[in-house]
């Protein structure tokens, strides 16, 4: 509206003074196109600039707020996966820590088998050794009391001056000795001095 307001001053200026032209100010005819081409273009930058630039702006502003939107649902969703690595991590540790405490228990649990297994054959070769030696023993004193046997009765022989090797006389002599040697009855000192 100023510019009309200017445009009329100037016609009116123009007017009265054309009598005098002023270099500066152009002709009507040039002014008044002048006037409706600005007319024209501001028309047109209204209607159609205008609004290509608004909706430039629009979405551009969509844009950056989507983004922004993005961007802190991609934190909300790394926060989330951190969390539930830190889970996942605690869990693994939990289920380590009971693998390792069940491999402990496994690992007590065989050494007290290994032990029992162990105790079990040491008692049985003690055992088999115990027999082994009661067996020796009983043929070492079988043994010892057919030579003391053959030895009395070589001794007896020549101390009575008779064979005393019959077999039967023998055998019930050298049993009969060795019950009283073995009762403490007879000493082996007096065994002489009987004689």
């Amino acid at each position: 509206m100023q510019l009309f307001a200017g445009a009329t001053h100037v016609a009116a200026l123009v007017t009265a003074g054309e009598a005098k032209q002023l270099p500066v100010l152009p002709h009507w005819g040039e002014l008044i196109f002048g006037i409706v081409a600005i007319a024209i273009l501001y028309v047109i930058v209204q209607k159609k600039v205008v609004p290509n630039l608004e909706k430039a702006y629009a979405d551009r502003t969509a844009a950056i707020e989507g983004g922004m939107h993005k961007a802190e649902e991609a934190q909300q969703q790394a926060q989330a996966a951190l969390e539930q690595y830190k889970a996942q991590l605690a869990e693994a540790r939990v289920e380590a820590s009971r693998i390792r405490q069940e491999a402990q228990e496994q690992g007590a649990a065989i050494i007290a088998d290994l032990r029992g297994h162990a105790q079990v054959e040491a008692n049985r070769i003690s055992e088999a050794a115990h027999k082994q030696i009661e067996a020796e023993r009983q043929q070492a004193v079988v043994s010892l009391r057919s030579e003391v046997g053959r030895l009395s009765t070589d001794l007896a022989s020549r101390i009575v001056g008779e064979s005393l090797h019959d077999e039967t006389r023998q055998s019930g002599i050298i049993d009969r000795f060795l019950a009283e040697l073995e009762s403490g009855a007879v000493r082996p000192e007096t065994v002489g001095q009987d004689a």
